[in-house]
């Protein structure tokens, strides 16, 4: 068996990195593309590029806001027009996504700053591509990880908390779902098997958030770097982007897919829907009810959703859970990594069930 585990070229990280961004980009060329999404553009700028433009010449430019084959194109069209020779993304998921398929569609290295740990995106050779109005489209699975990925932790303590959070909530999946591919022998994002390392790494990534979750929570609140918010910003970004991509993808992703064809949970962040995926995987996967437990704790302890009303979805319909039900089973979906046969009718109760949890815990305050 030919097991296959990828790894980002280089992971900076620590409070004021940012310092060294320039000195780091200067290894890929003399002048590229620098893609801000629109917050950092207006608000964070300042931040970053006296530390590049002493190092490298950039042309800065606006992130439209969707991950989407159309500004893909735009962004690769203003790369080629500034003779730019690596790409940089700045930002939040959608736009380091956006950066790297820019970077792979134009063929030059590419550097992920993210000033959020929301999400596992940083790390990972994948971009997930929507429409221009936000539905899911595809993955588009990458022939290399970024070159670079630097993470200041002083930029993400000052960012809003409920962003940390939602990178719990992606971060949640990543064991799970690596737990599945390994006992089904389904492959990971290389089409190989994982290896032990990245199944190691996915269950430090758990039992990371389920020590310093809370305490990360408390310090971001107060916008300061501790070792609690360190150790859960590698968990969100490096641990849970290593363990996802190396290890596999299985029903929290997929049910997250599903979720997003109703246009209420468009309000919500990625990380936030995983998290109610992963709830709801429980118990599509039979998980013992200390595991469950454990789980619906852990969410309730740093604030992510435990119900369908907290993604927005508080008047849903049961013809409209089996369409998310139903998305979640599409061919080609993770969710049929998992160790048995699934149908849309088990993540419908799954979906009814995690839900039906949540809202008993609520009211048991």
């Amino acid at each position: 068996m030919i097991s296959t585990t990828i790894f980002p070229g280089r992971y900076v990280q620590g409070k004021d990195s940012r310092k060294l961004l320039g000195e780091e980009l200067a290894r890929f060329g003399s002048k590229g593309l620098l893609i801000c999404d629109p917050f950092v553009y207006d608000n964070l700028r300042h931040e970053f590029e006296p530390y590049i433009s002493s190092q490298v010449e950039i042309d800065v430019v606006r992130f439209e806001g969707e991950c989407c084959d159309e500004e893909i194109a735009r962004l690769v069209e203003q790369l080629k027009a500034f003779d730019g020779q690596f790409v940089v993304g700045l930002g939040g998921g959608k736009t380091l996504d956006t950066a790297k398929a820019t970077a792979f569609e134009a063929k030059v290295p590419v550097a992920i700053a993210p000033t959020l740990a929301a999400s596992d995106a940083p790390c990972s050779a994948l971009s997930v591509i929507y429409t221009q109005t936000g539905e899911f489209k595809r993955y588009l699975v990458l022939p290399t990880n970024p070159n670079l990925v630097l993470v200041d932790t002083q930029i993400i303590a000052n960012a809003p908390t409920r962003l940390l959070v939602a990178g719990m909530g992606d971060a949640l999946a990543t064991w799970f779902e690596a737990e599945s591919c390994k006992q089904s022998f389904a492959t990971n994002m290389t089409g190989r098997f994982g290896s032990m390392s990245a199944y190691a790494l996915a269950h430090l990534c758990y039992t990371t958030l389920l020590e310093y979750g809370a305490k990360a929570k408390s310090a971001n609140d107060a916008g300061v770097v501790t070792a609690a918010l360190e150790h859960i910003i590698e968990a969100n970004t490096l641990l849970s982007g290593l363990g996802f991509e190396s290890g596999g993808l299985a029903a929290s992703h997929a049910i997250h897919n599903g979720l997003t064809i109703i246009e209420p949970t468009h309000a919500y962040l990625h990380g936030e829907k995983v998290a109610f995926g992963v709830l709801s995987s429980l118990f599509l996967t039979d998980k013992p009810a200390a595991k469950i437990n454990e789980v619906f704790n852990f969410c309730e302890a740093v604030g992510l959703p435990v119900t369908l009303e907290q993604i927005g979805l508080k008047a849903v319909t049961d013809e409209e859970l089996m369409a998310v039900a139903e998305a979640s089973c599409a061919e080609g979906e993770t969710i049929h990594n998992e160790a048995m046969p699934v149908t849309k009718e088990m993540v419908f109760a799954a979906l009814k069930a995690a839900d039906a949890e949540g809202r008993l815990r609520r009211q048991k305050g």
